[in-house]
């Protein structure tokens, strides 16, 4: 195709030798479509270049097939799937993506909600887990609207995310059978529910096991590298050691991993240590990280799948869907050193 001429579904229906509406089905419908023939339109799509325009699509129908994904980090490493199955399911009926990166600003949250008065999106996929703080005066309702891998604070809406407390119950489990008993928990947070959701499974355990509050070590943290390794130096100061580290995500883990390296431990000999997530660091520390595996492209496709039944029916037959999560046994787990018992 020429550099200057875009591409157009006519050029896609002929190199492919099928007609205009048989194109458009196998892009927005593929399930409705032979693979044979699917396979003719993808390969004529590849060869002209052709993309579609959900937003042009939109305007000539006089409704919006956009949504807008709002997320305070494109760069966390749970992101990249979860958006995949979200733009997948959504691309599968007809609706196509937009990405508001927050930055974890407040005020870009806000603006992002512009796309909302001015009809170019027709809901709402939000990352934060919280509504953006003044919204009310951005838009007199909210469109439809799902929270993804975070509930929503203060939002009473829909809800998309795995199974956190069952997650948790499953690394305290495990370091519970291989013989601990005094377990650090670090990362609560009373803003993040996903974190304090984890705490509920870390104390569910212990209790199931009959340990008591005098082995349990709580700390604070914000789900960083950093929170992680600040959580280490402050049981050292307290000189009130656990045998194992129950993260809240496997950032804080690699941080507390970090953390005991630097003074001189060994992992797990001299300390068992869990995460939260399985991004694609925890394969690659030394020793690699015991860890829960979030199902993110499962999420992103029902949370999507969620929201387009908002915009159809206006009521979902769940307001919220807890997905399983795996334990991924490493390396970081192991029976506690006699030493520290």
């Amino acid at each position: 195709m020429s550099n200057s001429t875009p591409a157009t579904i006519e050029d896609v229906a002929r190199i492919a030798n099928v007609s205009i509406a048989t194109v458009s089905r196998a892009i927005h419908t593929p399930e409705k479509v032979a693979n044979s023939t699917r396979l003719k339109v993808n390969q004529a799509i590849a060869v002209t270049g052709y993309t579609t325009n959900a937003m042009a699509r939109s305007l000539r129908l006089g409704r919006s097939n956009m949504i807008l994904v709002v997320a305070p980090d494109i760069g966390d490493p749970n992101f990249s799937n979860i958006l995949i199955g979200l733009e997948n399911e959504a691309r599968s009926h007809g609706y196509g993506v937009l990405i508001g990166h927050t930055q974890n600003d407040a005020q870009r949250g806000l603006e992002y909600l512009k796309f909302l008065n001015s009809n170019q999106a027709a809901g709402l996929i939000l990352f934060t887990g919280i509504l953006p703080f003044g919204h009310q005066t951005m838009t007199a309702r909210l469109p439809p609207s799902v929270g993804v891998f975070e509930p929503v604070f203060n939002g009473g809406i829909p809800y998309v995310g795995v199974d956190d407390i069952a997650g948790a119950r499953k690394a305290i489990d495990l370091l519970i059978a291989e013989g601990h008993r005094k377990i650090a928990f670090v990362g609560d947070s009373r803003t993040r529910l996903a974190y304090s959701r984890r705490r509920i499974g870390y104390e569910a355990g212990l209790d199931a096991a009959g340990i008591g509050s005098e082995l349990r070590m709580v700390l604070e943290g914000d789900g960083t590298i950093e929170s992680g390794r600040l959580a280490v130096e402050q049981l050292f100061m307290r000189d009130t050691l656990p045998t194992a580290f129950m993260c809240v995500n496997d950032q804080t883990a690699i941080g507390v991993m970090i953390a005991l390296k630097t003074r001189g431990y060994d992992i797990p000999e001299d300390f068992s240590v869990t995460g939260f997530d399985d991004v694609p660091q925890a394969v690659f520390m030394t020793p690699s990280l015991t860890t829960i595996r979030q199902p993110r492209t499962a999420i992103g496709k029902h949370a999507m799948a969620l929201l387009l039944e908002l915009l159809s029916d206006g009521e979902p037959a769940e307001t919220e869907i807890l997905l399983r999560p795996d334990l991924v046994v490493r390396n970081t787990v192991s029976a506690p050193s006699r030493l520290r018992r």
